[in-house]
């Protein structure tokens, strides 16, 4: 991928007085440091509430009450470890992860693990530009094909910020999780979910057979995304030039302040909507609640207006911002793996193409969502195998090696995900 502009980080090295950029942004005080480091796991973070969220929330939450939201929390703690891994491989080597496996696999490697991660982001695509669609259609009432084409033109908007800086691009979609996390606190203060089955569905693992599995496997595939390990890598590369080991350990510092924020949010955001559904779905009458316009309705029934409005605003937020990072993520995917560079609006306008035929022959959008989470849990192991292999050879990482610790963590999670899978799968073969 070609690197964004440079930002006000990366044009302080023609400064008098000889300052690196880590320097100049340092000697602006320390809250004001923080804040100009902060940025990349935001972005990446917005592919952690993107629409799947909300339809495997909505259908966890309604069918099995708060059963699940240990597994909301687990996928989160996962998804920490693992965007810090990406983070730390693009500021130790300031190259992105999908560069790195052209570079150390064979080239039949890389080129099937682009092919699948075109795969996957294409199913991604098909999730977070339906989402923005039903946004729309919740909201002003537009039909569903005619709000999709409005959807392209929004992500055309929001991409073409990315043009101008790095520094605008985090912003708009820094505000964008804001909304969603407003939309979200608002819901929940209003409702009001059972603090007690919060605490026993967050903190006492358990399942209820093959369909909640299917879920299960459907949240971990909304929350860990593999475009999302791809892109952060390339986010942390060269953002904030770094002259010696010194100064990576002290941005990888910030990163990781970056990571705990950004992702604790979308924890936060996602653990909020599975308990508000909860609260109003886990009912006879609505445990078999399947789709996202019927909470809208449903909230706008039990609840008034404005919180079916704050939930179809955060929807639209979701889906215009994540569809807009996806875009890029495919991007710096195409690029890193074989070298291969188009125009980023193009892009856009090529992958539209999925989600605009899943709308024109109506196929369930809520439906399309989980099960596109669901293919996006396939793909996980393809980037995170391949991010823990990077990160513990010294040779790639130098001073940022992985420590044992580290390293066996992320072989548990790889592990513990590509069992749910093979899991999954074989319950349905069966």
């Amino acid at each position: 991928m070609t690197p964004p502009p440079a930002d006000t980080a990366t044009v302080v090295l023609d400064r008098p007085g000889g300052l690196s950029p880590l320097e100049a942004v340092l000697a602006k005080g320390r809250l004001r440091a923080t804040l100009a480091m902060l940025g990349p796991a935001f972005v990446a973070a917005i592919a952690y509430v993107d629409p799947g969220n909300f339809a495997t929330n909505v259908q966890g939450g309604a069918k099995y009450g708060y059963l699940l939201l240990w597994v909301v929390l687990a996928a989160n703690l996962m998804a920490m470890l693992i965007q810090y891994l990406s983070a730390k491989l693009g500021i130790a080597t300031d190259r992105n992860l999908p560069e790195l496996c052209r570079t150390h696999y064979p080239r039949w490697v890389s080129r099937g693990l682009w092919v699948q991660a075109e795969v996957m982001a294409m199913s991604t695509d098909i999730a977070e530009f339906l989402g923005a669609a039903l946004g729309l259609n919740l909201l002003f009432h537009v039909p569903l094909f005619p709000a999709g084409i409005m959807t392209g033109f929004l992500a055309f908007g929001i991409l073409e910020l990315q043009r101008h800086g790095f520094r605008r691009f985090e912003l708009a979609i820094t505000g964008l999780l804001g909304i969603i996390f407003l939309g979200f606190l608002y819901e929940t203060l209003k409702i009001g979910p059972s603090a007690s089955g919060s605490l026993r569905g967050t903190f006492i693992p358990h399942l209820a057979g093959g369909s909640s599995i299917y879920l299960a496997v459907g949240i971990v595939g909304a929350t860990v995304m593999p475009h999302a390990i791809y892109l952060h890598s390339a986010l942390t590369q060269g953002r904030t030039p770094a002259h010696n080991d010194g100064e990576r350990a002290r941005i990888l510092r910030f990163e990781r302040l970056d990571v705990i924020i950004a992702l604790g949010l979308a924890g936060v955001i996602n653990l909020s909507m599975l308990a508000v559904a909860a609260k109003l779905f886990h009912t006879p009458a609505l445990s078999g609640l399947s789709t996202i316009p019927q909470a809208h309705a449903e909230l706008g029934r039990l609840v008034g207006g404005t919180a079916a409005l704050a939930f179809a605003v955060a929807l639209l937020a979701s889906g215009a911002s994540s569809s807009s990072v996806g875009t890029y993520a495919g991007q710096v995917v195409m690029a890193g793996f074989v070298n291969l560079r188009i125009p980023l609006m193009l892009r856009r306008a090529v992958t539209m193409i999925p989600a605009l035929v899943v709308l024109a022959i109506g196929v369930s959008p809520t439906n399309a969502l989980v099960l596109s989470q669901v293919v996006l849990s396939f793909g996980i192991p393809f980037a995170l195998i391949p991010l823990v292999l990077l990160t513990r050879r010294r040779d790639v990482m130098g001073l940022q090696v992985n420590s044992r610790l580290m390293s066996a963590a992320a072989i548990a999670i790889s592990a513990l995900i590509a069992g749910l899978n093979v899991y999954l799968l074989a319950s349905y073969v069966i």
